[in-house]
């Protein structure tokens, strides 16, 4: 499986929500304590370790708000029969 990171322009977003619904390790919300320069929520991400780099959320965002990072993980060396 492979580890994703997700960087948002928060300024751009806003808060329409559709990333938060399509994102399946459900780790994006709005924000509820605080706007963006343009008076919206914006999303922020909540477990950004559990982030796997779908790229979902970019892929649904209307205002291109995300840029995600996607890492493979190291082959596991293959175990030697005897």
């Amino acid at each position: 499986m492979a580890k994703g990171m997700v960087l948002i322009d928060e300024d751009r977003c806003k808060g329409c929500g559709l990333c938060v619904t399509v994102c399946p390790q459900h780790i994006l919300r709005l924000a509820e304590d605080r706007f963006n320069t343009k008076g919206y929520r914006p999303v922020e991400v909540v477990a950004p370790e559990a982030c796997t780099g779908c790229a979902l959320c970019a892929t649904i965002c209307p205002d291109v708000v995300f840029t995600v990072y996607r890492r493979k993980r190291p082959p596991q060396p293959a175990a030697v029969a005897a």
